[in-house]
C-alpha cells in the first residue's frame, strides 16, 4: 500500500495509520477512524461541516492533507461530546472546558438551534470557540461566527438564540 505512516492524537488517543498522499483529514477521520460526526460538504473550506479542532484552533479538515496532521492534536465533535460528559481525563490546553460544552449543547436543544444535524458539529465547535474566547460577544461577532458555518434548515435564528442563551448562562454562572 502506498502512502505515508502518520502518528497523531485524535480525541486524546494516539493513532498510527497509513494515509495516502491525496487523502484529506476529513476523509481520514470519517473513513479511516469511523468518526462520522465530521461531515464533508463543499470540499473547499467554506461550509463549516468538516470543522475540527487542531492544535488550538478550528480548521476545515477538508482542506488539511492527512499527512499534515502527523504529530498534531485533533479533536472531532465526538471528542467535544466526551469533554461535555467528563470522559476526557487530561485535555490539552485550549480545548473548551466541559462545562462550557454542556451549556452550549443544552442551549442548542432548548433554543431549537438544530434541525437535520448536518451542520451541528461545526456550529457547536464554533459556538464553543467563540464563547471561550469572548464570553459576552457583541452581535457583530455572532455574525462572524455564523459566516463559516452554513445551515440550510434553521434560518440561523435558533442558532443565534442558542449562542446568546449559552453566553447568558455562562455569565450568570460566573464563567
Amino acid at each position: 500500500m502506498s502512502g505515508a505512516s502518520v502518528e497523531l492524537w485524535v480525541n486524546g488517543d494516539r493513532v498510527r495509520a497509513r494515509v495516502s498522499g491525496g487523502e484529506f483529514l476529513a476523509e481520514f477521520l470519517r473513513e479511516g477512524l469511523g468518526l462520522v460526526g465530521t461531515k464533508v460538504g463543499c470540499g473547499v473550506g467554506v461550509c463549516g461541516l468538516c470543522t475540527v479542532w487542531m492544535d488550538g484552533r478550528l480548521v476545515s479538515s477538508c482542506l488539511v492533507p492527512a499527512v499534515v496532521a502527523a504529530g498534531r492534536q485533533v479533536w472531532t465533535v465526538e471528542g467535544l461530546v466526551a469533554l461535555a460528559e467528563g470522559r476526557v481525563a487530561d485535555p490539552p490546553p485550549g480545548l473548551p472546558p466541559g462545562r462550557l460544552v454542556r451549556v452550549v449543547q443544552r442551549a442548542f436543544v432548548e433554543c431549537e438551534g438544530l434541525q437535520c444535524g448536518i451542520c451541528t458539529p461545526g456550529q457547536l465547535w464554533a459556538a464553543c470557540a467563540l464563547l471561550q474566547e469572548e464570553p459576552d460577544p457583541p452581535e457583530e461577532r455572532l455574525g462572524e461566527f455564523l459566516a463559516g458555518n452554513l445551515c440550510r434548515c434553521t434560518g440561523y435564528q435558533g442558532i443565534l438564540r442558542a449562542v446568546r442563551a449559552a453566553s447568558r448562562e455562562g455569565r450568570l454562572a460566573g464563567g
